[in-house]
């Protein structure tokens, strides 16, 4: 086999103890995690914005970011859910490219996965201290959500995970939502078999242990647009889209039908500034069909402190070396606007 083994990482287990969560943001995260909980089950008719960078590449500005978004949360609590998007593995389709925190904590250096593990929790810590905003992150790799599941308050599941058993049974043991996206082909069956399948049971090695799950109601589906044959995108967010989906859902024995928009991606052809557009339209479709307005639930938006994307070393303080992402300014107007819908 041509593998290196370098070193052994520690476990969560071992990581948690040198990091623990203290006690008064353990109460915080319960509080959140209640709060998102009544929003997926119909419970509350607040709004849930799962908002922030691309990936979390720099501790300091992902932590401005959280505490510019906690005075916006502040105006808004009445209306929306604000859950900042600290995501510190980055998906690449090729294999190239910034995986994420977890694997550099410093994006210009070689990876350093120990480093990595310590930093993604140092940073999870700070910005739920700093603002009393629990956060979300993807779950890219099933065997290290432990390493955060402390502090989650929502998990995604990728386009390119979703179909993957492992991370399908992970998100059954989960006490928080997990959001399971539809995969680049588009398919809503897929998608929908990843609900059902996280919803259930099951039995399955994980970690080197044998684990029994008794199954997610809070899994729910994430429309992210898709990529045809022949490489195009093709947005899934729009009113026909989302009557679709909820036929499909209405044929299915699911638990909490709830669907979240992904407004960047396939949906907005990765051009971060319809990401406006897009969420204005969702917005309008909630509010011209009751439906609709039951099933939608939140929306996803990538966004930092300065608009666009940057190279690695571009050295720009707050702006994404990944996928572009919309600006402060155009942010805080659009939260501020989406929160005056009903």
């Amino acid at each position: 086999m041509s593998f290196e083994f370098i070193r052994k990482l520690p476990t969560p287990a071992e990581i948690k103890e040198q990091y623990p969560l203290p006690a008064g943001l353990a109460e915080i995260k319960a509080q959140r995690d209640a709060e998102i909980r009544d929003v997926i089950t119909g419970k509350s008719n607040k709004f849930l914005l799962i908002i922030g960078p691309c990936s979390a590449d720099n501790e300091d500005s992902v932590c401005d970011y959280v505490n510019r978004l906690a005075k916006v949360n502040e105006q808004v609590k009445d209306r929306l859910v604000l859950v900042p998007r600290i995501y510190t593995n980055k998906p690449r389709t090729t294999g190239d490219g910034y995986k994420g925190m977890v694997h550099q904590p410093d994006p210009e250096k070689k990876p350093d996965f120990l480093a990595g593990l310590v930093a993604i929790r140092r940073m999870h810590i700070r910005a739920m201290s700093e603002t009393g905003l629990t956060a979300a992150d993807e779950m890219l790799y099933p065997e290290n959500y432990r390493y955060l599941s402390d502090i989650l308050s929502y998990v995604a599941v990728g386009a390119r995970s979703v179909e993957d058993q492992q991370h399908r049974l992970t998100v059954s043991g989960f006490d928080v939502p997990a959001g399971m996206k539809n995969p680049t082909s588009g398919d809503f069956s897929v998608m929908l078999n990843s609900v059902y399948a996280a919803q259930h049971p099951h039995s399955f090695i994980y970690r080197g242990w044998e684990v029994n799950t008794s199954g997610n109601e809070l899994a729910h589906t994430v429309l992210r647009g898709a990529t045809n044959k022949h490489g195009q995108n093709n947005p899934n967010y729009h009113y026909e889209d989302l009557i679709r989906l909820l036929e499909m859902y209405n044929k299915m024995d699911l638990k909490n039908p709830a669907c979240i928009i992904d407004t960047n991606h396939s949906n907005s052809n990765k051009q971060f500034d319809q990401q406006v557009r897009i969420a204005k339209e969702v917005m309008h479709n909630r509010k011209v069909n009751h439906d609709i307005h039951t099933l939608v639930k939140g929306l996803m938006i990538e966004s930092y402190i300065e608009e666009g994307c940057q190279k690695v070393g571009g050295g720009i303080y707050g702006k994404s070396i990944t996928d572009p992402c919309l600006g402060w300014e155009d942010t805080e107007k659009l939260i501020y606007h989406i929160a005056e819908y009903d």
